[in-house]
């Protein structure tokens, strides 16, 4: 297989790996697994595909997550479930894609102007069901002491969900009043030093946890909040980057502190591990719950970020360290799905699967190992809309007023479908050829669009997706025209401006 782009080949280079990866093959022999390793799953919020210096970012400083990955596999094409947040979530912890378990966007109310949206949205529900039982459940039954630290986003208390300990976790999806203390009646963050920064508190609150249970089993869901909006500094690592001169891709001071400090903190929770010899035998999975926020980071050569449904809204960083298993420094550019890692993690950990459950994701165990696949396609279903940053903000969409409006997506090796509900328009792109989806090429391959088109109404009607159709009456075509030309007159003046 073609690579379609030069990231492999710089990533090779920068983690100075053994292998590199195209379809999941390596020629390794794995050591013998090891009986209930610990597990430690870090899950950012809203950091974009090349945020890292692994992946590429040329301002951003993660000297701690760059050695992770030097000892991991890297996955390249990694996705998450959902362009944002709730949804990406929720898929993650059950293993489902988003119609199985109907949390489609960030609560259920219909999103942007009511003139602006042609359909009336489905608004699934907000809370994740107690019948679909997560890993984390799973993991509980079977003796782990488990925990999760900083964002929940899916109920008001995740502890019913597998979860011991739980540490700032609460339905809201944004930190508990900004990064600084006070926090709130956030569970946990009660008692924080002044001046401490959030992500370094929830690092200290993972330390105790770890330290207290380091002689049994243990699996930590490390969700920080970071680096979702407020996009607010560490204080201590501003000069650094004030002084420093900013990349072509990656330039926000702000967004670079936030960064620097979740690479800080997993580099102190990495230090206790060797401390108290538990590196070894520990499993790190690191990944994003969807693409960066576009006004403060840029995927480029993606297309898009946070809340579309181009590659820059669901391509995210991801690694997974297996000591002992996984040979290190690979790189691999199998497509993976945020529905995978339950799978991965129940085989990886001996545990069973609880009974009954329906999962849409497929173990990476074979890919950790060396070998490979079976070829598949991957979906995702938005049956609502997420409303665009404003007139203020200069950023190229396909739509001025939304930054995705309701849509169905398949992808199946390098061809990409995109499914347009409102107005039946398909988009076909190659990402082999044209990572950055420039080129529509629905009309130039229309078996091929025709064929994609069919497996994805299949997986939804297979799923029981609900597609919206029904007019919304408080739509304006008037007003929705005179709204777009109002956008791109703003960006057209702001772009004029030194």
């Amino acid at each position: 297989m073609k690579h379609p782009f030069a990231l492999i080949s710089i990533l090779a280079a920068l983690l100075g790996s053994k292998t590199v990866l195209s379809e999941g093959i390596a020629h390794t022999e794995a050591t013998p697994e090891r009986e209930r390793p610990n597990v430690l799953f870090i899950l950012i919020d809203d950091l974009g595909w090349k945020d890292t210096g692994f992946m590429g970012s040329d301002f951003y400083e993660t000297p701690h997550l760059d050695h992770l990955a030097s000892e991991s596999m890297v996955f390249t094409q990694a996705y998450a479930c959902a362009a944002n947040c709730a949804p990406s979530r929720a898929s993650l912890m059950s293993g489902q894609y988003t119609p199985r378990h109907e949390i489609y966007n960030v609560g259920t109310q219909a999103r942007g102007k009511a003139a602006h949206r042609r359909l009336e949205h489905v608004a699934g529900t907000a809370t994740l069901r107690r019948d679909i039982p997560t890993w984390a459940n799973a993991l509980q039954q079977e003796g782990y002491k488990t925990a999760t630290l900083g964002k929940w986003h899916l109920s008001d208390d995740p502890t019913p969900y597998g979860f011991d300990l739980n540490v700032g976790g609460t339905h809201a999806g944004s930190p508990p009043r900004g990064y600084y203390p006070p926090h709130g009646k956030a569970p946990g963050l009660e008692a924080v030093p002044p001046e401490e920064f959030l992500t370094t508190t929830l690092g200290h609150r993972a330390l105790d946890f770890i330290t207290q249970h380091h002689d049994s089993p243990w699996a930590v869901y490390l969700t920080l909040f970071a680096v979702h909006t407020p996009i607010q500094a560490k204080k201590d690592l501003l000069a650094s980057y004030k002084d420093k001169t900013p990349g072509r891709l990656h330039q926000n001071v702000a967004m670079a502190t936030m960064v620097q400090a979740v690479d800080d903190t997993v580099g102190m929770i990495m230090e206790r591990l060797r401390e108290l010899e538990l590196d070894d035998h520990t499993i790190v999975v690191f990944f994003s719950d969807n693409g960066g926020y576009g006004p403060a980071t840029d995927m480029a050569p993606l297309k898009g970020y946070k809340g579309t449904y181009y590659e820059g809204g669901i391509r995210v960083p991801c690694f997974v360290r297996w000591p002992g298993i996984t040979q290190t420094g690979t790189i691999n550019a199998t497509p993976i799905i945020g529905v995978d890692f339950y799978p991965t993690l129940l085989e990886m950990t001996h545990t069973p699967m609880p009974a009954g459950l329906k999962l849409d994701g497929m173990s990476l165990v074979p890919l950790l190992k060396g070998a490979s696949l079976p070829t598949r396609a991957l979906y995702w279903h938005f049956p609502a809309y997420l409303q665009s940053y404003g007139a203020g903000h200069t950023l190229e969409q396909r739509d001025p007023l939304f930054r995705s409006r309701p849509v169905g997506v398949i992808r199946e090796g390098p061809w990409k479908l995109m499914e347009f509900f409102e107005s039946g328009d398909l988009e076909l792109y190659h990402l082999d050829e044209d990572i950055g989806e420039t080129q529509n090429l629905a009309a130039q391959h229309p078996d091929k669009a025709k064929a994609l088109h069919a497996a994805l109404k299949q997986w939804q009607q297979g799923t029981g997706a609900p597609i919206p159709t029904k007019p919304n009456p408080s739509f304006n075509a008037i007003e929705e025209k005179r709204a777009i030309n109002q956008v791109i007159d703003r960006r057209r003046a702001l772009k004029q401006v030194p």
